[in-house]
C-alpha cells in the first residue's frame, strides 16, 4: 500500500490558511479549528482519516458503503466521519470531502477564497 499521507496533506494543506500539527500522536490540520486528522492506525490496524462533515453526511455516507466510511470513536458523536484510507482510494472523493470538512469550520472570509 502507498503511504496515503502525503497525498492527504497536500489537499488540506491547498486551501487557505491551513496548518498541519501533531495532535494525539498523529498529523492534524486545523483552519482556527480542527478539521482533518490523520488515524494510522490510531484505534485500530487501520489507516484512515476522520473529519468535520456536514450535517446528515456521516449517517448518508456510512449506510451507503460501510466499507469505505465508518463513524470515528471520540468525535463520530459530533457528526464526524471516518474514511478508511488503506484499500483502493478516490482522491478525487477524498479531495471533497476534505472541502467539505474545511467549509464546516473555516471562518466566511476565507470560504469565500474557495472556488464555487
Amino acid at each position: 500500500m502507498t503511504d496515503p499521507l502525503p497525498r492527504l496533506r497536500a489537499l488540506c494543506t491547498a486551501l487557505p490558511e491551513v496548518t498541519e500539527k501533531v495532535s494525539h500522536g498523529e498529523p492534524t490540520w486545523f483552519v482556527r479549528k480542527v478539521f482533518v486528522m490523520y488515524a494510522d492506525h490510531h484505534h485500530d490496524d487501520r489507516v484512515a482519516l476522520w473529519c468535520a462533515a456536514p450535517p446528515g453526511a456521516q449517517e448518508e455516507l456510512v449506510a451507503a458503503d460501510p466499507e469505505r466510511f465508518f463513524r470515528p470513536p471520540y468525535v463520530g458523536g459530533h457528526g464526524w466521519l471516518g474514511v478508511w484510507l488503506d484499500g483502493e482510494v478516490d482522491w478525487d472523493e477524498i479531495a471533497e470531502i476534505v472541502t467539505d470538512a474545511y467549509r464546516q469550520v473555516a471562518p466566511r472570509k476565507l470560504l469565500a477564497q474557495l472556488p464555487d
